[in-house]
């Protein structure tokens, strides 16, 4: 009988080692600490620059890639570091910055690489967008688990990262394994019997490890306090409300007038350092390119057809009414493509809408390959493919990367370094959404447009282009209140004593606006996240009924 026992014991052993553990024994929730609130917080380094023996550094506490590369005779500087990971940088005019990108996931990070006294570009690469983890909590929701197939989710304690889109879900034996699309960070666990080792890696190179064990507690998450605060108005009424969860997450309010800050204040753990994620209030970026690039004569007239712009495997799509779909039936979402969220229960297959055509392996296929519903420039319908459309076409037109020709001309006109690109399929900046910046330098944003093209004295954008992009072509026929829309501004009234007030505004799912009040010369930058809850118009309420009474008096 012991000699059986003895043997069950091995061949268990070995059925183990063999074929690994039953994920179903690991469907759970996990938790663990990350070591340090700076950990994601990486250093980025180039030494040598110009010279054959370069190197380019990324740290934290310990180095994690040393890649040496060859700095010579080249206008733009490409750094492939690391499998699926890449550097893209030029040097500023005196010689002192390299203005550039680090391509990681479906984001572009922009880094400003400043020259140090011995000679090294240093910057800053915050890969979870945070200046620094408020918790060190971090958990591992396991779902789904059935022998080898299962899938995972890492979830920080510090909220104010935008979280993971994990995919590609792996196990071998005891290993398993994992990717965040959206971030490019790839994770690796060790199973045993109680425990998880999990790491967390820059392509082959470790980040960081944290050990997690089985929870036993509710997850804490977010929950923090901010004492940040620029105020010349007074309302005490709204940052009461918020406090008690009666405004339901809102995470920065800031209002400018005549180009002053006249009120700033952060909520939930948010501050000035900590780029946004606009959503779709980035459209109104997207709309800002198009015109620099009009201002500079890269192509003739937003009257021409968009299959002016697509390459050659395109043009087998395009039909008699197809081909009048041109640049301003885009800029006004008025290109008649079924791009209509039609919600959950009723969307059909064939429609252009972000939920399907991002599901494809080729966005620009699917959105063209939609039905026509209206003749172009006709019927506006608010969807995501017209602008999708639009930064293919900036692309054909423009001759150096797109996210360099973006920085150059319009954010680093604004004094803009501490921002992020979404990509689409194709690694290029995705003109339908998904850009992350700072409030502050969303204000700025708003600000050139209350400007008509300038700030601080400086021409970023024509005033005839401004002009057009706030004009009312025609309203959305599929949003609730019916808005009128400009070149992807919306359009809205508020009231306020009896007077009507009109914003231009940039909007983006959840709750992030930028608000140009060209009559009381004012911009307000309200970012939230109400995702999930119905309340992503929330900053209308706010602006209303407590900013517009201050600004009216």
């Amino acid at each position: 009988m012991k000699i059986q026992s003895i043997l069950l014991l091995f061949f268990t052993f070995l059925t183990i080692s063999l074929f690994g553990q039953d994920m179903a024994e690991y469907t759970s929730g996990w938790e663990g600490k990350i070591v340090g609130s700076k950990v994601f917080n990486l250093k980025v380094e180039i030494e040598s620059f110009g010279l054959e023996k370069a190197r380019l550094k990324i740290s934290n506490s310990k180095s994690i890639i040393d890649y040496p590369f060859d700095s010579r005779s080249t206008s733009i500087l490409k750094v492939p570091f690391t499998e699926n990971y890449s550097f893209e940088g030029v040097l500023s005019e005196n010689g002192k910055e390299i203005n550039g990108f680090i391509k990681s996931g479906m984001l572009l990070y922009h880094l400003k690489l400043t020259q140090s006294d011995n000679n090294i570009f240093v910057g800053v690469w915050n890969i979870l967008m945070v200046d620094e983890l408020k918790s060190l909590n971090f958990y591992l929701s396991v779902e789904n688990g059935a022998g080898n197939e299962y899938e995972a989710y890492p979830i920080f304690g510090d909220n104010r990262f935008t979280g993971t889109w994990c995919d590609n879900f792996q196990k071998e034996n005891d290993s398993i394994s994992f990717t965040d699309f959206k971030t490019g960070l790839h994770f690796k666990g060790k199973l045993t019997a109680d425990e998880i080792q999990l790491d967390i890696y820059l392509g082959k190179n470790s980040i960081t490890q944290v050990s997690l064990k089985k929870s036993t507690t509710d997850w804490k998450i977010g929950g923090f306090n901010n004492k940040n605060k620029v105020s010349i108005l007074k309302l005490t009424e709204m940052e009461k409300l918020i406090s008690k969860d009666s405004l339901p997450n809102t995470h920065s309010v800031l209002i400018s007038k005549k180009g002053e800050i006249i009120y700033e204040n952060y909520f939930d753990g948010y501050n000035a350092n900590i780029p946004h994620d606009l959503r779709s209030a980035s459209k109104s970026i997207s709309s800002a390119i198009v015109g620099i690039a009009k201002d500079k004569s890269l192509f003739t007239n937003v009257e021409q057809s968009i299959f002016d712009f697509l390459p050659n495997k395109y043009q087998t799509l395009k039909d008699s009414l197809k081909t009048e779909i041109d640049i301003q039936s885009l800029l006004t979402m008025s290109s008649g493509i079924d791009a209509i969220d039609y919600g959950i229960n009723a969307n059909p297959k064939s429609s252009a809408t972000e939920q399907n055509y991002q599901r494809t392996p080729d966005w620009i296929e699917a959105i063209l390959k939609a039905p026509m519903i209206h003749k172009p420039n006709t019927n506006a319908n608010y969807g995501s493919a017209n602008p999708a459309l639009l930064g293919v076409a900036m692309d054909s037109v423009i001759s150096e990367p797109l996210e360099l020709f973006i920085d150059t001309f319009l954010f680093q006109k604004l004094k803009i370094s501490n921002y992020i690109i979404q990509t689409d399929l194709r690694d290029k900046p995705y003109f339908g959404g998904g850009m992350y910046l700072t409030p502050k330098d969303m204000l700025k944003f708003g600000e050139l447009y209350l400007n008509k093209g300038k700030w601080q004295s400086n021409r970023i954008i024509s005033k005839k282009w401004v002009k057009k992009s706030f004009k009312n072509y025609r309203n959305l026929e599929n949003v609730i209140d019916k808005n009128g829309y400009g070149y992807l501004w919306w359009h809205n009234t508020y009231q306020i004593n009896g007077k009507n007030i009109k914003s231009i505004e940039a909007r983006g799912n959840g709750g992030q606006y930028i608000f140009v009040i060209p009559c009381l010369q004012t911009v307000v930058v309200i970012t939230s996240g109400n995702y999930r809850n119905g309340k992503t118009q929330q900053p209308e309420e706010i602006f209303e009924k407590h900013i517009l009474p201050y600004l009216e008096n």
